[in-house]
């Protein structure tokens, strides 16, 4: 455990250090801050790295705040309710892992995309958990690589800016591939609901 908590230490501040940089080379162009949370709608997987980490956040915030906890707690059992209603779930509700073929993925898609994640307050906009948050969300908004992909940016984001200013404002989020190493052998995805749900 103490070297998954270290490892896990070492990785967050590989990626806060990469997004650090692609907010310098960003400037104005980057329009992320508090209360924005447009890019906090709907669900999306997450690794068994990500669930560990918001469990462990969700902990902390019950020792801190029991009565924000449960609100955490209370979306997330309304979030995964909402799911097990649906026909054709891309995976296991009782578990919450998400399955991998292609049919999954379009299974996936077809999942409500209209409710805020459950670790976001509604009234504020901010997330509960965001020391503990994904590294999806870490990284959404600028102009980043992870691997060999570049990833998507915010529609919000770069204004104004060409495609050669936003590939100059890219950088790699974990070059060292940190994160891989570390979801060796498991690599099984799930939903910030069922990871916090598991906490309970």
């Amino acid at each position: 455990m103490l070297e998954t908590v270290t490892s896990n230490q070492e990785l967050i501040q590989i990626v806060e250090a990469a997004m650090a940089e692609a907010a310098r080379l960003s400037g104005a162009w980057l329009v992320c801050k508090p209360g924005c949370a447009e890019c906090c709608m709907g669900p999306f997987p997450i690794t068994q790295l990500d669930a560990w980490r918001l469990r462990a956040g969700l902990a902390q915030l019950e020792r801190r705040d029991p009565e924000r906890a449960a609100m955490v707690r209370r979306r997330s059992r309304d979030a995964v309710a909402g799911m097990a209603a649906m026909e054709n779930f891309p995976g296991d509700l009782t578990t919450g892992i998400l399955d991998e073929d292609e049919e999954a993925e379009e299974r996936f898609a077809c999942l409500p995309d209209e409710e805020y994640c459950p670790a976001l307050d509604p009234e504020t906009l901010t997330c509960d958990l965001y020391d503990a948050r994904p590294i999806t969300c870490r990284i959404f908004g600028p102009a980043v690589r992870s691997g060999g992909d570049v990833l998507g940016v915010c529609e919000l984001n770069y204004h104004g800016a060409t495609d050669e200013q936003i590939a100059a404002c890219q950088v790699q989020v974990d070059p060292g591939g940190l994160e891989d190493r570390l979801l060796e052998g498991q690599r099984q995805e799930t939903m910030v609901a069922f990871a916090l749900v598991k906490s309970a």
